[in-house]
């Protein structure tokens, strides 16, 4: 089967070159992308008067013809015709015959591969936006159940001071919206169009680069073609963002695994979403969230490839430019996997409540409201936190938790303790007394929720 671009050369490719220089095995996911760049720039081609319309209707019939085929799934993809440009104009041919040449006038595979890469991943991106809004809707429904949920908050993975397991919870939501917005910041970004820049210099067909941009629903166009053709910022920042996506997501995923662990128990995951083991019958393991966690490292890595390929590339296009779209797809389908399974996740967990409030009874989390205490009697902080810091030494020693000692033992170490002491220590107090914005009381917390809901009506 000869070349499309076979003129120069006198050999044949080399089998192995072939195989080893195809990207037809992944470029094919862009097959409707490619179909719908082609379809603009020959309704401009006609329009500019570059080919006649009666070539233009018969070029567009055969390509809604093969895009019906590929959906029916009755097109085979060649290896010989290296990227689902080329497959596309060879079956184009065939359909409608030497006519479909002309479809390629004034446009390089150079600007046909960026153009088809920008319409994917703004796509992708907007699909990706939804789904996270799906998981952040997951997480207030809990939030709303659980505002009056007390756990410890942990600071070093020590229990550090009680909080509302919804006020917890709002904190991913609020990362989340952090990802929401970076991706559809990038969108400004993602929908320039680079087609009629040519392989590298533009064209010297009387073309409208306007009209293609505004048929496939581009912002604005690349100003210079050397831009257009060798730009893959979008890719990049794409790829920045679903890595600190996947952080929120890890991190998120991390503490359902603990959570939900015979230490702590205070979550049960649904047991659609964990499997067994083979050999110990007892077991329910949290493999969702794992593979979550796990798979944070895929898309780091694919960061790190693209800014590798990129970082030595002299203007304009360069083959090494084969290896953005691998993991640009890996990555789509990486996070669009994750979040369908991390709302429903979210949504099913069960909550131990008195799990949770038993560990807020039984550790040390009441002691900076001790010191408070005395601040408010006139104590400077700095000294009582050390007395605060020698009662909790006596009480470990003691066996005992703050709301075990005695009035008397209080007394021992400062005369400014009376008896609502206790009161300030029970965990609900706690909480409550955080009632800074932003803070952990239930009202604040109340609060937070109609902000949440606010943005997910945005």
């Amino acid at each position: 089967m000869s070349k499309l671009w076979g003129g120069r050369f006198t050999k044949e490719t080399n089998k192995l070159v072939e195989e080893f220089t195809a990207s037809i095995q992944f470029d094919q996911k862009l097959a409707l992308e490619d179909i719908e760049g082609s379809l603009a720039h020959v309704e401009m081609l006609g329009s500019c008067g570059i080919i006649h319309e009666d070539d233009v209707e018969t070029i567009k019939k055969g390509l809604l013809t093969i895009k019906e085929k590929m959906n029916a799934g009755e097109v085979e993809f060649s290896i010989e015709d290296e990227d689902i440009h080329m497959n596309i104009e060879r079956l184009l041919i065939e359909e409608i015959g030497p006519v479909g040449g002309k479809l390629h006038t004034g446009r390089s595979r150079n600007d046909q591969v960026a153009t088809d890469m920008h319409l994917y991943l703004f796509k992708k991106t907007k699909e990706i936006i939804h789904m996270l809004k799906s998981v952040q809707k997951a997480i207030v429904k809990q939030a709303k159940e659980h505002i009056e949920t007390v756990m410890p908050g942990y600071t070093h993975l020590q229990r550090a001071q009680p909080i509302s397991l919804g006020h917890h919870l709002l904190a991913y939501f609020w990362m989340f919206e952090r990802d929401k917005e970076r991706l559809h910041d990038s969108l400004k970004r993602i929908n320039w169009s680079p087609l009629g820049a040519g392989a590298l210099a533009g064209t010297t067909f009387p073309i409208d680069r306007n009209l293609t941009a505004s048929l496939l629903g581009f912002d604005t166009v690349y100003p210079n073609s050397l831009d257009a053709v060798s730009d893959r910022d979008f890719i990049l920042e794409f790829l920045s963002i679903s890595s600190i996506l996947m952080t929120h997501i890890s991190r998120l995923s991390e503490e359902l695994v603990l959570w939900s662990s015979q230490e702590f128990e205070f979550i049960e995951l649904d047991d659609s979403f964990c499997t067994g083991s083979s050999i110990m019958p007892q077991k329910k393991n949290p493999d969702v969230p794992e593979l979550l966690r796990g798979k944070t490292g895929r898309v780091y890595g694919n960061l790190i490839g693209l800014l590798t390929v990129l970082k030595g590339l002299p203007l304009a296009y360069n083959k090494d430019l084969q290896e953005d779209k691998e993991g640009m797809f890996d990555t789509v389908e990486t996070l669009t996997g994750s979040l369908k399974l991390l709302a429903p996740m979210i949504e099913t967990m069960t909550v131990n409540k008195e799990k949770m409030y038993q560990a807020v009874r039984q550790d040390y989390s009441n002691a900076t409201d001790l010191a408070d205490y005395l601040v408010n009697k006139g104590l400077p902080f700095r000294q009582a936190h050390e007395i605060i810091g020698k009662i909790v030494l006596y009480a470990i020693e003691k066996n005992k938790y703050l709301l075990d000692l005695t009035f008397k033992e209080y007394k021992q170490f400062c005369d400014l303790f009376e008896e609502d002491i206790y009161a300030v220590l029970t965990p609900k107090h706690v909480v409550e007394a955080r009632n800074s914005y932003g803070g952990t009381a239930f009202s604040q917390v109340e609060l937070q929720l109609k902000l949440a809901e606010s943005k997910l009506k945005d």
